[in-house]
């Protein structure tokens, strides 16, 4: 019994333990290997078990709890107490992920909120059977889930869990055909059928192999797998050995440690120390795959084939996905023995590698293409330095090397010629018999001896550029494409010796650039490719012009680099990297199939791609470390038509912490506070190729966005109302997936709510009241307002009143007053006048008097006469004439010489006396009676006066006084 413990024990440290030191020395091919490491998938090294969820999402049991890959994203869901995750399977129907660990094993699902939750059965155990160890293995049937330990089988049916024992340790419960086998420690192989476990007549013939694995064979036979003893057949009455002695040898070397099913009738088993290998129906190995070739780590711990046909590998140290099904087939070169290669080409019984360090060669067996094969690469002797082509020509292997042109006889190699750099070799068209090559100097003619040996001829003379590619067209002309710039035209002499006439071709000439213009042979046309399209020359205008049908069908392989022939009417079509297969049978129709060889994307030596036909179906694909084995007999195992995307997460985009939901089928309520949301969405479709995908929110968007690689997309400051986001992914340009809906919907604010509403119609009632309260309240303030306004406007209309009386007794009196002052200046002129009047009389008497005479007939003396004229003096007086006049000016012109005074302080009382004479516009005569002057006197006065009052020449003196 201590010796089966420890059996059982050592199983465990073989799982808990990496172990990788054995190592292939050889090459051999395997499908194309994609690596998930530890530090993509950020959680734990060992990977135990892996499942595929209902919706394509692939889940792993990991160290660090469940591990969740949806072809974008990562996801890490811990078990409680943070248990290792030892079993998980899916249930479709209910789409439940069961796991299971050490003391505890349940089921997560989705919640009503879209969250992924853990929900525990172990509860459910009766007590007398707790479960004290590890869930190794989980099956789920319709109605019942089985879960495995060592020490029972626990069954959840119905709400209640069910326990099964052994008659001793069980080892690993195996499903096969719906049937479950498990192997008894010391007892044997046994069958569950119900709720017992059976024996398995001659099971024990297998001793303490160890049963790890159980794979369907046929309809009621199947495959057994053990740890010790390699592989045996079970027909449901007998057990058997089976498999190859290479087989078996290497299960048991490696230690078998699970199994799977392969499409096409293969099985793969992983082992502990070496990889896994593929077995067909024979047993014999297809492929071995181990960390030399691409694994990740040597460990298997786990093999899951999903929907569509890749084997994942869950390791002890990473997980890997092979896709088992490709037609494309890889040989790497992991040590770096042969360099980078740029040619390769199967000839004879052996596969040639031209590389940048050489020739090397190994065994090929023939019509086995796909098959494991070992492969030692040595290189052949004189070959080192840099290989540009290697082209099978009339039987005969010729290589275009920088040191010069060789022919290659099995591990050996002849020089042919000695210009360096053959580049290119084609036969040409017009002569059959002859080979023309592109080197770094010119063109090199080749033809065949008496043998039927290649030999060299001779190089043409006249053109020495370099030649990157050659081609001769309808017409004879040859066309040479120049490594560095554009295009050369060549016509030569009818025995090819020299060039009699060379045509340089450039932009100017309807090229679309100067440089990197190349030049193949589709069909019966020649045709010159560069980055903007495929060009075609024609003949009588002498320029090229863009082959504008064949760009149109080609789409993004337009700008192809290389064109290489296949079988028929196919073609390789090569845009820097990017392979797609053409069929040119149908006219006016392309066949493109780019799809199954994203793989090669960035892969090939840019600029020297190259791509051989071995046979009909199988090319060999030279890649930078090796090179990719293409059947076209073998159906890629990818479906046309792609799943429906995923949305993976939504989050709130201002706080990337809040997942809203994990679930995109769900419909989803935010509040308007945080209408700020981030969607995830991602792709369940596991390849190399990257998809694309395009989006478009109903509510939201104008049309729909354009491809991109974007796994994520945010929506900002969302309007209320009901939202549906749209998306669809597409992949390599071709196959789209149907388009998923996730609907939510964001709420109104607050304040646009339903029982906002409520109570924005009461506290509108409250409102009304109020307004109507406050509305009487106005409305008496307003008849007291209209009240005082009336006694206000009644108190203004008298004062008003008032106003236009006094205004109209103001009026009488000005014009009273102006009357007055009326009749004062004419009292005024009348005085002025009078005085005028009473200067002239007196003169005129004192003249009169003058005259007189007396009795004598003499005048009489100045004695006589001097009493009168003293009496007319004294009537001509000024002072008094002026008082006078004066007294009344200022009662006509009240305040009058004052002003003037103020205005000219230099003003004398003779001038005072003119401006107010000139003032009541008398004249110069009048002025000087008044003044007692003469004519001449009043008008030099004048002229005094207006230069004391600084009056410009053209302004009128009278004027002036006059506004004063």
């Amino acid at each position: 019994m201590k010796s089966k413990i420890c059996l059982v024990l050592g199983w465990v440290m073989l799982f808990c333990t990496a172990v990788s030191t054995a190592q292939m020395s050889e090459r051999a091919s395997f499908p194309f290997v994609q690596n998930y490491s530890k530090l993509l998938y950020q959680a734990g090294n060992q990977n135990w078990s892996i499942t595929e969820g209902k919706n394509r999402v692939m889940y792993f049991g990991n160290s660090d709890g469940l591990m969740a890959y949806d072809g974008q994203y990562w996801q890490l869901y811990r078990m409680p107490e943070k248990i290792i995750v030892r079993a998980v399977a899916a249930d479709q129907e209910k789409d439940r992920i069961y796991a299971g660990g050490f003391g505890e094993f349940g089921y997560w699902s989705h919640n009503d909120k879209g969250q992924f939750t853990y929900h525990s059965l172990s509860k459910l155990i009766p007590r007398d059977n707790a479960l004290k160890d590890e869930i190794w293995k989980i099956y789920v049937e319709k109605d019942r889930v089985l879960f495995q330990s060592f020490s029972a089988i626990y069954i959840y049916e119905k709400g209640k869990v069910e326990v099964v024992k052994g008659p001793n340790t069980l080892l690993f419960l195996l499903k096969a055909h719906d049937r479950y086998f498990v192997e008894v420690i010391s007892k044997g192989l046994y069958e569950l059928k119900g709720n017992k476990l059976e024996y398995i007549k001659g099971s024990d013939g297998l001793g303490e192999a160890g049963v790890l694995s159980v794979l369907p064979f046929q309809k009621d036979s199947f495959l057994v797998g053990s740890a010790k003893s390699g592989l045996f057949l079970y027909d449901g009455t007998s057990i058997s050995p089976w498999g190859s002695p290479a087989a078996n040898a290497f299960l048991k070397t490696n230690q078998l440690n699970n199994g799977a099913v392969l499409p096409h009738g293969q099985f793969a088993y992983g082992t502990i120390l070496n990889g896994l290998i593929i077995l067909d129906r024979q047993g014999n190995i297809t492929h071995r795959i181990n960390k030399a070739s691409g694994l990740l780590n040597n460990t298997v711990l786990s093999l899951f084939t999903d929907k569509e046909q890749n084997l994942w590998t869950g390791l002890d140290n990473g997980v890997d996905r092979i896709e088992v099904n490709s037609p494309l087939y890889f040989y790497f070169d992991k040590t770096g023995t042969f360099g980078t290669v740029y040619s390769s080409i199967v000839h004879d019984g052996k596969i040639y590698l031209g590389t940048n360090q050489g020739i090397f060669y190994s065994n090929w067996t023939a019509n086995n293409a796909q098959s494991f094969q070992s492969l030692d690469f040595k290189i052949i002797e004189g070959s080192q330095g840099q290989v540009w082509e290697l082209i099978l020509v009339d039987g005969q292997l010729l290589c275009g090397h920088n040191e010069g042109t060789f022919r290659v006889e099995g591990d050996r190699i002849q020089k042919l010629s000695d210009f360096k750099g053959g580049w290119t070799i084609k036969r040409l068209a017009s002569h059959p018999h002859l080979l023309v090559q592109g080197t770094y100097t010119g063109l090199v003619i080749y033809k065949k001896d008496p043998t039927g040996n290649w030999v060299f001829s001779h190089q043409v003379t006249g053109f020495g550029e370099p030649s990157r590619y050659v081609e001769q067209d309808n017409s004879g002309h040859f066309w040479v494409s120049h490594a560095y710039k554009g295009l050369y035209r060549l016509a030569l002499s009818s025995d090819l010796r020299t060039v009699k006439s060379s045509r340089y071709y450039e932009k100017g000439n309807g090229l679309p650039r100067n440089n990197q213009i190349n030049v193949f042979r589709l069909g019966s046309r020649v045709v010159f490719s560069s980055t903007e399209g495929f060009q075609v020359y024609d003949e009588i205008s002498d320029r090229f012009s863009g082959y504008t049908e064949l760009n149109k069908m080609l789409g993004p392989f337009a700008g192809s680099n290389r064109i290489i022939k296949a079988a028929g009417n196919k073609y390789w079509f090569i845009n820097h990297g990017k392979v797609a297969l053409v069929n040119l049978a149908s006219p006016g129709a392309l066949e493109i199939s780019s799809s199954p060889f994203s793989l090669l994307n960035g892969r090939m030596v840019q600029q020297n791609e190259n791509i051989s036909r071995i046979s009909n179906s199988i090319y060999l694909i030279s890649i930078d470390d090796g090179f990719v084995v293409y059947n076209t007999e073998v159906s890629p195992q990818r479906n046309k038509t792609l799943p429906p995307v995923l949305v993976r997460r939504v989050q709130n985009a201002a706080d990337g912490s809040v997942i809203l939901t994990e679930r995109g089928s769900r419909d989803l309520r935010l509040p308007f506070s945080r209408n700020n949301i981030s969607v995830a969405f991602s792709l369940p479709y596991y390849s190399q190729a990257r998809p694309q995908f395009r989006y478009f929110l109903e509510g939201f968007s104008e049309k729909w966005s354009d491809w991109g690689s974007a796994t994520q997309k945010e929506f900002i400051n969302l309007e209320q109302g009901d939202y549906r986001l749209l998306v669809k992914a597409r992949i390599d340009n071709e196959a789209e997936s149907p388009v998923t809906e996730f609907a939510f919907t964001v709420a109104p604010p607050w304040y646009a709510t339903y029982w906002a509403g409520i109570v924005y119609v009461l506290i509108g009632g409250i409102l009304l009241l109020l307004c109507r309260h406050l509305y009487l309240l106005k409305l008496q303030k307003d008849k007291e307002r209209i009240r005082l306004k009336l006694e206000k406007e009644k108190e203004e209309f008298l004062r008003q009143e008032a106003i236009i009386n006094e205004q109209k007794l103001i009026k009488l009196r000005n014009e009273q007053l102006q009357s007055e002052l009326a009749a004062k200046s004419r009292e005024l002129a009348n005085s002025a006048l009078n005085i005028v009047s009473k200067n002239e009389l007196l003169l005129n008497i004192k003249e009169e008097i003058l005259q007189l005479k007396d009795q004598g007939g003499k005048k009489l003396g100045d004695n006589q006469l001097k009493k009168i004229q003293k009496v007319i003096k004294d009537g001509m007086t000024e002072d008094y004439d002026w008082n006078l006049f004066e007294s009344s000016f200022n009662e006509a012109h009240e305040n009058y010489f004052k002003k003037l005074k103020c205005r000219h302080l230099d003003l004398t009382p003779n001038d005072l006396k003119l401006c107010a004479y000139l003032r009541m516009n008398m004249n110069s005569k009048e002025i000087a009676s008044l003044l007692n002057i003469t004519l001449r006197g009043v008008e030099i006065r004048r002229y005094r006066l207006r230069r004391k009052l600084n009056l410009d020449h053209e302004k009128n003196l009278v004027e002036f006084l006059m506004d004063v």
